[in-house]
């Protein structure tokens, strides 16, 4: 399939420094503002970068659920590969793409499991439905149908038919700590503008331009 002729020129606007907020998490906090503003399809979607123990980068979406200046959380199975991988290697990266604005930000960090506190604070505030999925899939476990996870739903279903629903021992959040910040914004002639926040020992945050 020859792709060569898809192509966009972006034009939705411009990123100076002036713009921009001394605090990434700011800045990251309006443009995830303006995200949602635009009611993008899910702009709290992220991509996750984590490295096996074979040094195989593996990447998949995930919900980020909250943020704030002590970083940004999502919730999984403690069980996962994805898990398995923080476990061994902590480094993550994230990236949010929102094209209709022409905008990344892409971030890097440390990965470390949120208490258990916060975790079952998340978990009761989810759908019924969605609880009882936590507890029916061994997630990135191999199975040899969808039926056969319909029916582990089922039975998780009637297990739990009256009352509420317990945090499983084997699910939970993550909270990302970042150590740098790119904000990306599209423009034309493929000249994006692009800056890089890094922290500085008085914790305050440097910001550099990055060549397109």
């Amino acid at each position: 399939m020859d792709i060569h002729a898809l192509r966009e020129d972006y034009k939705k606007g411009e990123l100076r420094r002036k713009d921009l907020h001394d605090d990434p998490f700011k800045q990251f906090e309006k443009w995830f503002q303006q995200a949602c503003n635009t009611e993008l399809l899910e702009p709290n979607a992220m991509t996750l970068s984590t490295v096996s123990e074979q040094g195989q980068p593996f990447m998949r979406t995930v919900l980020l659920k909250y943020f704030d200046s002590n970083g940004l959380v999502f919730f999984t199975n403690y069980e996962s590969r994805k898990a398995r991988q923080i476990e061994i290697n902590p480094k993550v990266s994230i990236l949010f793409t929102w094209l209709p604005l022409q905008r990344q930000v892409h971030i890097t960090g440390t990965a470390e499991k949120v208490t258990t506190a916060e975790s079952l604070e998340y978990f009761t505030s989810r759908p019924r439905g969605s609880q009882l999925g936590a507890w029916s899939s061994q997630q990135s476990s191999i199975i040899s149908s969808r039926q056969l996870l319909l029916m582990q739903f089922e039975q998780i279903k009637q297990k739990f038919l009256d009352g509420e629903i317990p945090l499983p021992d084997f699910w939970g959040g993550y909270r990302v700590f970042p150590n740098s910040f790119e904000f990306w914004q599209g423009c034309t002639n493929r000249l994006h503008d692009r800056f890089l926040y890094t922290p500085q020992e008085d914790r305050s945050w440097q910001i550099q331009r990055l060549a397109p």
